[in-house]
């Protein structure tokens, strides 16, 4: 799956200042082509449930597994971005829809600031929407602030989720070795999946418990999410075909 160093999609992210950014604009007509070359990204368990319909829902490797929805069975290709830069689904995962902002957090983690990714193609110092009118941000930046703010909180309750399932040594290593009716052979590792056998045998107190903390329904979103590399095949079959 794509990795980099930087946050999936930031090149130049950088905080926001008033006095810095008092001519700072984003542009009104935005696309999704800056995730053409993702054909994974991160997921907030609050979207799971959304999530599920469209993508299969994996956990990326990594000190700390994360899980993502996987767009696209090659290295760089998202299937669900089409060369108009329209978003082929009909949800968008939240962290797409954030993008240009984030937010960043200081060396010891006490504190974040909302920043934006100057390399954006929708943010430009002439035009477009004013992220700031007499040293005041405007409603833009109070609602990308609101969103942030909201997506990090599930972020952390995401975190517990996951930090559980390891607890639980529920997350296999995985792999998928396809062949595409083309004759194309792709292979893709690097990411876990959670074992149901052994779901199946945790002790009753532990599912609800799990329910009670609103991790249990995260499981089942996940196994049906599973059914949905078959679209992927689809469409990486249609895309090579065309």
């Amino acid at each position: 799956m794509t990795t980099t160093a930087l946050p999936v999609f930031y090149k130049q992210p950088r905080p926001l200042r008033a006095e810095q950014d008092a001519s700072l604009g984003l542009a009104e007509a935005s696309d999704y082509r800056f995730a053409t070359a993702s054909n994974s990204v991160p997921l907030v368990a609050a979207e799971f449930t959304q999530v599920c319909k469209h993508y299969p829902i994996v956990f990326a490797e990594g000190e700390k597994p994360q899980p993502v929805a996987l767009l696209g069975l090659r290295n760089g290709e998202n299937l669900f971005v089409s060369e108009q830069g329209q978003w082929q689904a009909s949800y968008v995962p939240a962290y797409v829809r954030r993008y240009p902002f984030i937010f960043m957090e200081n060396s010891d983690k006490s504190e974040y600031t909302l920043c934006i990714d100057e390399a954006a193609a929708g943010v430009s110092q002439e035009g477009g929407r004013p992220l700031f009118e007499d040293g005041k941000p405007t409603a833009l930046v109070e609602n990308a602030l609101a969103f942030c703010r909201d997506y990090q909180g599930h972020h952390v309750f995401t975190n517990g989720f996951v930090e559980a399932l390891v607890e639980a040594g529920l997350l296999n290593d995985n792999r998928a070795d396809v062949t595409l009716a083309t004759g194309e052979k792709l292979s893709m590792g690097g990411f876990k999946v959670i074992d149901e056998t052994r779901f199946n045998q945790l002790p009753a107190e532990t599912l609800v418990l799990w329910r009670e903390r609103g991790w249990l329904h995260l499981v089942y979103c996940h196994f049906i999410s599973m059914s949905n590399w078959a679209e992927l095949i689809d469409l990486t079959t249609a895309r090579s075909q065309a």
